[in-house]
């Protein structure tokens, strides 16, 4: 019986994430323990703390060791970590001498916080791929449209003419910053854990720097002092991820509204139908992105309270951790998966976006025109004169343009309109700004 909605068959399309749930499910985890008191018997034997005979046994039996996660739920629930239950299991399997050093002077919370890491390299890595498909589509939709003149909008009201081409490098922007900070995230997350029962290895004096540089290598991990009572690492990822959702939430919430019926200006996703409304098609890969930024943003306030344990070692709020974190990094996976969809279905619809510019009769050009005013005449002058053309196209039905021009103060003066709002004229300022956000990024990507 499944009850998270990142698990429930009835929800999983919407907010799961299949690729990810294999890297972060209880048989990866506890294939990563393994893995780390395989790697902890090695980096022993390497070091001399243990029998370097014991250490090759070590590695080579749990090469071979399976444990099923059902069978550490009792110990767990004892325990309140698996460790304790899959060491004594371990040892086991192992069998004769060699089983004595399994787990030699470390504690439970440095085989979970290294397996942890790991399956946090594993997921990084899927995340960077996604994202990277997210800017590619996006950016190659920027280009496709860079001429295409849309409404912009601001506070919700109709403003300017923009082009969709950068409404979509808009989307893309944060996205771009939040790749930047990867690099320096995995510096600060991809790091060894070996501090013993209170961080300080006395268990194991005077090697203990020495094994945690040899485990630190043995797993491909960045050596470390011990961080069992600093998770601020864990409070920079939840970051990262909130700020991944609070990008794709714009992009899904934007998506929403240009799709909406009385505006339809773009299409993304197949779109789903209605139980009773056959012309509807619901956007619910937005819609999806949107829910799962809000999960991602309320989780934060949880991490943080994580990342306060109390003195040298704290279960209460390590547990905490292991309830948010996983869930926060599945919700990111499945948002950049509809993401990735819907950036590369993502198409315009001209007809309609040039309704909308037409919407208020013309009204969007008034900056444009005020600005072509005001080239011949003072600003005040030029915004009374603007605000009664506005006045008279809303109550007559006039074309802005046409209303301002029939103005006695501006009949009299030379002005070519078209000048100040053909396409090209509006258009080359926005095409600027989009290719100067994927400026830097085009730049990496060609390195590549």
């Amino acid at each position: 019986m499944t009850v998270s909605a990142f698990e429930n068959p009835l929800l999983s399309g919407l907010f799961g994430d299949a690729e990810l749930a294999d890297l972060l499910c209880a048989e990866a985890q506890v294939g990563r323990m393994i893995a780390v008191e395989a790697a902890l018997a090695r980096a022993q034997g390497r070091t001399g703390v243990i029998p370097v005979r014991a250490a090759q046994e070590i590695s080579d039996a749990l090469g071979l060791c399976s444990v099923a996660p059902a069978d550490l739920t009792r110990g767990t629930a004892s325990a309140g970590v698996p460790v304790p239950a899959l060491v004594a299991a371990l040892r086991g399997q192992i069998g004769g001498e060699a089983a004595h050093w399994l787990h030699w002077g470390a504690t439970s919370q440095d085989i979970v916080d290294c397996a942890t890491v790991l399956q946090l390299r594993d997921v990084l890595g899927v995340i960077e791929t996604r994202l990277t498909g997210v800017i590619d589509a996006l950016q190659a939709a920027s280009q496709r449209h860079a001429g295409q003149l849309m409404a912009a909008r601001t506070r919700s009201q109709i403003a300017t003419p923009i082009t969709f081409g950068l409404r979509i490098a808009r989307w893309a922007q944060p996205l771009i910053a939040i790749m930047a900070e990867l690099p320096a995230l995995r510096a600060r997350l991809l790091r060894v854990q070996f501090g013993g029962a209170s961080g300080a290895n006395t268990a194991v004096a005077p090697h203990g720097a020495a094994i945690s540089a040899a485990l630190a290598e043995e797993l491909g991990l960045a050596d470390s002092p011990s961080w069992h009572g600093d998770r601020s690492a864990m409070i920079a990822l939840s970051a990262w991820l909130g700020q991944i959702g609070a990008a794709l939430g714009k992009l899904g919430r934007d998506l929403i509204l240009m799709g909406r019926s009385e505006a339809g200006e773009a299409l993304a996703g197949a779109g789903g139908g209605s139980s009773t409304m056959p012309q509807k098609a619901n956007p619910v890969q937005a819609e999806a992105i949107v829910s799962l930024a809000g999960f991602l943003a309320a989780q934060q306030g949880a991490m943080v309270m994580a990342a306060s344990p109390a003195e040298e070692r704290d279960g209460a709020l390590w547990g905490l951790e292991w309830l948010v974190l996983p869930n926060m990094l599945l919700a990111t996976g499945a948002a950049l998966r509809h993401a990735v969809d819907l950036a590369e279905t993502l198409r315009a619809r001209p007809e309609n976006m040039a309704a909308m510019l037409d919407l208020g009769n013309g009204t969007v050009w008034a900056e444009a025109l005020s600005f072509a005013l005001m080239a011949h005449m003072p600003r005040a002058e030029a915004q009374a004169c603007m605000k009664q053309a506005i006045a008279q196209a809303r109550t007559t039905g006039t074309g802005l343009q046409q209303a301002l021009a029939a103005l006695p103060e501006v009949e009299r003066l030379s002005i070519d309109w078209a000048v100040w709002t053909s396409p090209e004229t509006v258009a080359e300022p926005s095409r600027r700004m989009a290719q100067s956000v994927f400026a830097d990024w085009r730049a990496d990507r060609e390195k590549t």
